[in-house]
């Protein structure tokens, strides 16, 4: 989704670093296999704007909730130190068997550890000690509201957050939108921007995109 005109938008992913063959691949079977879902997928330039965050802040202990087919994972993956690591947390067997194979493709599949169920009942398992440098959210965005509060303790301070899908299409700017995805977007949207944990920016990426970075 996006709320460029399309000829702007051709331009904006023509002027990124192209894709590689993992990545262009993944993203073909993906289009393929799951033609009804492959929207879920993180563009060519999401995913090159979630590499560049975690270069740019060097960190080292990541965590994923949603990997879908893992291209958003390797693009996280790909930057981290040769002992960083990506706990990545996803309930389908069947989209992340798609993502197996290409971690194990672009050299990253030793540092990616993926668990399958709930993401809430996963992190529950973490200790609540801060333990991750980044996490990025692109899940079930009813539970956003619980995710964010599930990882912020467990972020280091100047860890970053990063979220997706936070402008629901434009629908958080709709008082008419009443689905409760759209209801607990625009919730945590306006608790991020009051919350005195962390500072935060929220930039319209694609579908929109906030970050948000740990104080303390």
């Amino acid at each position: 989704m996006t709320f460029l005109d399309p000829a702007v938008s051709a331009y904006v992913l023509d002027h990124c670093t192209p894709a590689d063959d993992v990545l262009q691949d993944l993203a073909d079977e993906t289009q393929r296999v799951l033609p009804d879902f492959a929207g879920m997928q993180v563009s060519l330039d999401e995913g090159r704007f979630l590499s560049l965050l975690v270069g740019l802040s060097g960190a080292r202990d990541a965590l994923e909730v949603g990997v879908f087919t893992g291209y958003s994972s390797i693009c996280i993956a790909r930057e981290l130190p040769p002992d960083g690591r990506l706990l990545a947390l996803d309930v389908s067997e069947e989209f992340t068997s798609i993502a197996r194979p290409h971690w194990a493709r672009a050299g990253v599949a030793e540092r990616i550890e993926l668990r399958i169920g709930p993401a809430l009942a996963s992190l529950a398992e973490l200790p609540e000690t801060p333990s991750f440098d980044f996490a990025f959210i692109d899940a079930d965005k009813t539970a956003y509201p619980d995710y964010y509060e599930a990882i912020l303790p467990r972020l280091r301070p100047g860890g970053l957050v990063v979220l997706d899908n936070v402008l629901r299409e434009g629908r958080v700017v709709d008082p008419t939108a009443r689905e409760p995805a759209d209801l607990a977007i625009k919730a945590l949207n306006d608790t991020i921007a009051a919350d005195p944990r962390v500072t935060s920016v929220m930039l319209p990426v694609r579908d929109g995109v906030t970050l948000a970075r740990k104080l303390s």
